[in-house]
């Protein structure tokens, strides 16, 4: 056990996880931000590696800076995303999010974000249960 913990947030898209985020109060790192960023839309597939990079890199410069606890706020649907980010040198605290898919397709219709549903109806058919972790907070 280390004295470091990630908090990852683990979700469809517009099912609560940035509201949860910002309610922990740590840094938090958001590839949909890096990526509005670096190329100012949503999701371009091509410059995907890059944002992924660069939150890795944002993830350890937080904890390098003296941050003991950082939240991932992405949808880590998952097994192959959420194991990238397991270390050595922090624990892992996940938060899973159980909002119905009809509540998160309503979302993002009523943010104006239309082009998610596909998106949410996608994840949903990737979405591979957590495993047997000893950390997480199931939410909805």
């Amino acid at each position: 056990m280390t004295n470091k913990t990630l908090h990852m947030m683990v979700g469809l898209p517009r099912c609560g996880k940035s509201t949860k985020a910002r309610e922990l109060g740590f840094p938090i790192v958001n590839p949909d931000s890096i990526q509005l960023v670096i190329h100012g839309t949503p999701f371009r597939k091509e410059i995907e590696p890059l944002v992924w990079a660069t939150a890795k890199i944002m993830l350890r410069s937080l904890f390098e800076a003296g941050h003991d606890n950082v939240t991932l706020d992405a949808t880590n649907v998952t097994n192959a995303r959420r194991v990238e980010w397991e270390s050595d040198e922090w624990d892992i605290k996940y938060y899973i999010f159980t909002t119905p898919v009809s509540t998160c397709k309503q979302r993002a219709i009523d943010t104006n974000q239309e082009y998610l549903v596909d998106v949410i109806d996608k994840m949903y058919d990737d979405w591979e249960k957590v495993g047997d972790v000893k950390d997480y907070v199931t939410l909805r």
